[in-house]
């Protein structure tokens, strides 16, 4: 782009934000009062997202966002390109269930992935499930999918519309035909098969029609649902009366012998119970790893003793063996021994342990016999994510994904005698990803910790200071940002962009002790690594601080939020999606309450100060200016509820003090993210390019 048009660009950017009229939004005198601390609400009122007017507030905001977007003079050719880029083939690894091989695939534009399967791999496919036909919107998703153990049996759940909540059915998979069961009610986890009697499942209560979407869920139970029966005479097989801020799911180890229960408070730490169903003298669930201060799973038994990965007295976490009669901590057996790698998790096969770990955020894989015996590292094609390391005790091979940011999803066949490892199939990406680097840097943040990054762009980059980056992060969760290839992400990086993925301190890429190191009361740190990547990047010429746009969803909403409030003059673009950007009243909606072991509560007066500094919607102030903003959510987001999304961009409009665009796009029958269809996706995704580019002072190129 020659400086002309770039500053043609920036001047018809400026005059269509400043003739942007925002809807009024109406401020109403709520405040509340924490531990001394008068705070105001004024767009508490956005929270019934049922009532009329907040119903009509979302309307004129996207006939707002959508007029500004359309007038972007290349989004159209933007949508086209993504169109071009998502329209090929995508496979998921193949999976044996009985007598089948089961997979997904999306023929390119599909809004859901159709089920496909074959007696032999070599066969022609056949449709098993087509989740495109349950709904005319392609707003329904496959979730869980549970085999009983001769494959005889399926059990697989359907959401629709984005929501969380979750319908489970039951099919005869030879002759695919539906059974009259059916599962109201669940939320996050599917069925746990018993035989071909009956299966275990967690859900709650019927909510209410009003609430459903945004009320506090309370009571999670386990249940036993026999084949045949109707809903109602579902056994409880565990609830706590006196608790009703716990999830519970339950699962059976392969050989069914064992009931394992994991009770957590939220989404750090859990503690363990077990049921021998072998035992005829065990009736009730009894204690293997007590407490919520730790995290513990349990793998696989291994005759009358179970494997369990765990971070107690191992930050990185190791492989222990219990024995179920003596389960005190003193008594584990180390089986594999904590590394400076974090050991992300375990699988099984073939009678092997399956050890993913992350070296600097990578995959690493090693292959270990149950008694800890390391029999060799499988050879990755280099820096990337690979996944889907299990198998059963039976079987004798299995298929592996391995991807990056620069090289589509190759599906591997591994035969666990040998370890040969062969292409089984390869992407047929349309765009010359050949053509794309990726590379990992690391800087230091603030504290003087060491933080990388993973940039992506195209062969021949200038380090001349004036490329246009997309920062992307998460941070939180002890979920890892690890690589992976998007057609979207990469084509910011065709259209001559960087697009930089931080590993952020409250991630798992370097074990318990890096989650930690942001969450609660260091929470703080996520966003000092956050702004120091964006700072490196600009003092190694990669950038500037007018070409800088940032990005992420939910947690990583809260991190654009709490990043653009804290240095609004360091970057040009922010998107916060889905984001958690209320911290004094997200524990108050659906399963927020479960995020209060990471983020603390503002009912503590330990935590309140620290969440109201950081908090985005009490941040903003009067008379900044702030980067050009586009918010986004959803109407069926149950997990963050839109209530976030609408208070702070109707403060964010109140506040902002300068000629950058503060827009809100909420999606119709969406929620957080997961199930969204195809075309939702391309349509999102164009427009939040075109927000980026516009703004970024690129134009779209051939």
């Amino acid at each position: 782009m020659n400086k002309f048009f770039y500053l043609l660009t920036v001047l018809f950017t400026m005059n269509a934000a400043a003739q942007i009229k925002y809807p009024v939004t109406e401020r109403k005198v709520v405040a509340d009062e924490y531990f001394g601390t008068k705070v105001e609400d004024p767009y508490r009122w956005l929270e019934d997202d049922n009532a009329a007017d907040t119903k009509a507030w979302v309307k004129e905001q996207n006939k707002v966002t959508q007029a500004y977007l359309s007038s972007i003079p290349f989004r159209d050719k933007i949508k086209s390109r993504l169109e071009q880029l998502w329209n090929y083939p995508k496979y998921g690894a193949p999976f044996k269930k009985g007598d089948y091989y089961y997979f997904y695939k999306n023929d390119g534009l599909q809004n859901q992935a159709v089920l496909y399967r074959v007696k032999k791999l070599s066969d022609e496919p056949e449709v098993f499930i087509d989740p495109n036909k349950l709904s005319s919107e392609g707003i329904a998703a496959l979730g869980s999918l549970s085999f009983s153990k001769s494959g005889k049996l399926l059990a697989y759940s359907v959401s629709t519309a984005g929501s969380d909540w979750s319908e489970i059915f039951i099919m005869d998979a030879e002759t695919k035909q539906l059974l009259s069961d059916k599962i109201l009610w669940t939320k996050f986890g599917g069925a746990s098969w018993k035989g071909e009697e009956g299966f275990y499942y967690s859900g709650y209560e019927k909510p209410d029609e009003n609430s459903k979407l945004s009320k506090k869920n309370e009571f999670q139970k386990v249940f036993y649902h026999k084949i045949g029966t109707p809903q109602s005479d579902d056994k409880i097989i565990y609830e706590d009366k006196t608790n009703p801020l716990r999830y519970f799911g339950a699962g059976l180890t392969e050989d069914e012998r064992f009931l394992i229960l994991s009770i957590s408070q939220g989404t750090s730490g859990d503690e363990i119970w077990y049921r021998d169903l072998k035992d005829k003298n065990q009736h009730d669930l009894r204690l293997l790893v007590k407490g919520f201060d730790t995290e513990s799973s349990v793998i696989e038994n291994d005759g009358n003793h179970l494997l369990v990965r765990t971070n107690y007295n191992a930050p990185n976490y190791r492989v222990v063996l219990i024995d179920p009669k003596n389960p005190a901590r003193n008594n584990w057996k180390t089986i594999i021994a904590e590394k400076k790698e974090a050991l992300q998790g375990v699988g099984t096969g073939g009678g092997n342990l399956f050890a993913s770990y992350l070296k600097d955020a990578s995959s690493k894989i090693v292959q270990y016999n149950f008694k800890g015996k390391a029999v060799r590292e499988i050879k990755l094609p280099g820096i990337g994510s690979a996944g889907g390391f299990g198998a059963e005790a039976k079987d004798k091979e299995f298929f592996y994904t391995f991807s990056s940011f620069n090289k589509p999803p190759t599906i591997y066949r591994y035969d666990i005698a040998s370890g040969k490892s062969t292409v089984y199939r390869n992407s047929d990406v349309k765009m010359n990803t050949a053509g794309l680097v990726t590379e990992q840097v690391f800087f230091t943040s603030k504290d003087g910790t060491k933080v990388p990054i993973f940039l992506t762009y195209k062969k021949g980059l200038k380090k001349d200071g004036n490329n246009p980056v997309l920062l992307y992060g998460y941070g939180g969760f002890n979920i890892a940002m690890t690589p992976g290839f998007s057609v979207s992400n990469a084509f910011f990086a065709e259209q001559g962009g960087i697009y930089a993925v931080v590993n952020l301190r409250g991630g798992s890429e370097y074990g318990e002790a890096w989650h930690k190191a942001g969450m609660l009361l260091k929470k703080q740190n996520v966003f000092d690594d956050f702004i120091g990547a964006a700072e490196y990047m600009i003092k190694e010429k990669y950038t500037n601080k007018n070409k800088i746009a940032i990005r992420g969803g939910s947690n990583g909403g809260l991190l654009v939020g709490a990043a653009m409030t804290q240095r609004p003059d360091l970057f040009k673009v922010a998107i916060p999606q889905v984001g958690v950007l209320d911290m004094l009243r997200y524990q108050k909606f659906t399963v927020g309450w479960g995020w209060v072991t990471e983020y603390g509560s503002s009912d503590s007066a330990k935590h309140f100060p620290y969440l109201y500094g950081y908090s985005p919607y009490h941040n903003l102030k009067k008379g900044v200016s702030y980067p050009a903003t586009l918010v986004t959510t959803g109407d069926h987001d149950d997990r963050v509820v839109p209530a976030h999304s609408f208070k702070y961009a109707a403060r964010l409009q109140e506040y902002n003090s300068g000629s950058n665009p503060v827009l809100i796009r909420v999606e119709t029958n969406a929620g957080h993210g997961a199930g969204k269809p195809t075309g939702k996706v391309i349509d999102e995704a164009a427009d939040i390019w075109a927000f980026t580019m516009y703004n970024l002072g690129m134009d779209f190129k051939d």
